[in-house]
């Protein structure tokens, strides 16, 4: 089937050939890092963490997203989402890919990675985050490639694939627990240690993947003859409205807590991330964007008539992906380090090698996530009119 992501138009062609220019940068970038060592980045002894784990931590969330398609296809035969739940997949397996080379980038030697099986740590939340994003790297891809196969073929998917399916779902759950669990298992970061941290994690993975797989769906509908379906992308839309409100009250009670109990270890990064410490505040105008977008992106989600609006729910989940890329993917990691256990404050922002690996990484999954996509709407487009059970 992959032969079919060897033809195409000439845009088509042009935006794989400017993925791949932004891939050999970062390459480029990457060596220079391999070279000289994590120096390159911005991260210190005080900031150990910065971009590269903190899009990790969002493009879990990403990836675990696709189980909002599956639950009510599956689960509770809700054939709206039928053409939907292969491109969900899809975006899971880019998603988990990207996870993993972030993970690959900030380990600094990429033996370090080799280690990390060949030398196993059962006592390490590491090791069993590892262990969870390869299974569900390997469980979406046997999913989604056979059920394409299959489709291809007019056949329904094989019986084997139903089980795979139903154990992909807790799966799903825990590939963002088990990476909460590597934030709340540190006692000495009290803007981490909550036991809401996992619940906090869900409510935004089931917010910002499900907005990108809207904005996905729309652009897939635009650029080909494949229509994922209108009232697929109204129902997912809901989605993301109840799970991005779960998702600022979260916030909330985090907010109460930390000033309620008037702890400084619980106050002082929300002062450093919103209002600024000590004279340091490189990130509050960044944050207060965050907080903006969620506000922006709440009031359009909740309004019937501007969720059921392609233009406003676009919109919508345009500012849904943003503003928690800003909380989750950096924010909420540089609060956990600064200030640091003494109350010293390092400040932490990426650098330009830095920042062109992150990208890189972005190209390389969304590289991926074309060709995959190109696959299944060639193999939809072909087969236009043939409904295949599931």
């Amino acid at each position: 089937m992959l032969e079919k992501a060897l033809s195409g138009s000439r845009n088509y062609w042009t935006w794989v050939l400017s993925l791949l220019a932004v891939i050999g940068v970062g390459v480029i970038f990457y060596l220079r890092q391999f070279d000289y060592g994590l120096g390159v980045t911005g991260m210190s002894r005080d900031v150990s963490w910065g971009l590269y784990i903190g899009q990790f931590t969002f493009f879990v969330g990403v990836a675990a997203s696709a189980v909002m398609l599956v639950i009510p296809f599956y689960l509770h035969n809700y054939k709206k989402f039928g053409r939907m739940v292969i491109l969900g997949e899809f975006l899971a397996v880019s998603a988990v890919l990207m996870c993993m080379l972030f993970i690959f980038v900030d380990m600094g030697q990429p033996t370090r990675v080799v280690n990390m099986f060949l030398h196993p740590t059962p006592n390490s939340v590491m090791f069993f985050d590892a262990v969870v994003l390869f299974g569900y790297l390997l469980l979406n891809i046997t999913i989604g490639w056979t059920s394409m196969n299959a489709e291809k073929k007019g056949f329904a998917p094989p019986a084997w694939v139903k089980p795979l399916v139903y154990i992909s779902i807790p799966w799903a759950f825990s590939i963002h627990t088990v990476t909460a669990f590597l934030y709340a298992g540190l006692p000495g970061r009290e803007y981490w240690l909550t036991a809401i941290m996992a619940a906090r994690f869900l409510a935004s993975a089931f917010a910002a993947g499900p907005a990108l797989l809207i904005i996905l769906a729309i652009i897939v509908r635009k650029v080909s003859k494949f229509d994922p379906g209108k009232e697929a992308i109204k129902s997912i839309g809901k989605i993301v409205a109840y799970a991005m409100a779960a998702n600022v009250f979260f916030l909330l009670l985090e907010v109460f807590t930390a000033f309620y109990s008037s702890i400084p270890g619980e106050k002082n990064p929300f002062f450093y991330l919103y209002a600024g410490l000590q004279g340091h505040g490189r990130l509050v105008l960044l944050m207060w964007t965050s907080a903006i977008l969620a506000v922006i992106s709440l009031v359009l989600l909740i309004v019937p008539k501007t969720r059921n609006t392609e233009k406003t729910l676009l919109a919508a989940c345009g500012a849904v992906f943003a503003s928690l890329w800003i909380d989750k993917g950096f924010g909420l990691v540089v609060g956990g380090f600064v200030p640091n256990p003494f109350g010293t404050i390092t400040e932490y922002w990426p650098t330009i090698p830095e920042s062109f690996i992150v990208l890189a990484v972005w190209a390389i999954g969304a590289l991926v996530l074309t060709i995959l996509y190109k696959v299944a709407i060639s193999i939809r487009e072909e087969n236009a009119g043939i409904e295949i059970e599931h």
